[in-house]
């Protein structure tokens, strides 16, 4: 049986990833946080043990994703451009820059 511990610890899992991915981004802090929530929320009257243990394997890869997937560009504003620094938990992953017309649409 699944129990509450592991829900807990994957929500705790999630919330670290996007905290360590977002850091100095409230805006993305904060989003991130009430998304994590909200799926979280949508499930909660789920029962089926089955169901449970799939939710809890897309939480671990979504965990993963975030931390090792996703890197938080930072712009420089001397140069006036957007710089990206991959961490150690990066590595071997495939690096997709955003067009500028994508950080246009953005902003």
């Amino acid at each position: 049986m699944v129990g509450r511990n592991e829900v807990l610890s994957a929500y705790r899992s999630l919330l670290k990833a996007t905290r360590k991915t977002f850091a100095g981004d409230t805006l993305m802090l904060k989003q991130s946080a009430v998304e994590v929530r909200n799926k979280f929320e949508e499930n909660r009257n789920v029962t089926s043990h089955d169901q449970i243990q799939k939710l809890l394997e897309e939480a671990s890869e979504a965990s993963h994703f975030i931390t090792n997937m996703i890197v938080q560009a930072q712009l420089n504003t001397e140069a006036g451009s957007y710089v990206v620094k991959p961490g150690k938990d990066h590595a071997g992953a495939t690096l997709e820059l955003p067009s500028e017309e994508t950080i246009r649409k953005s902003k």
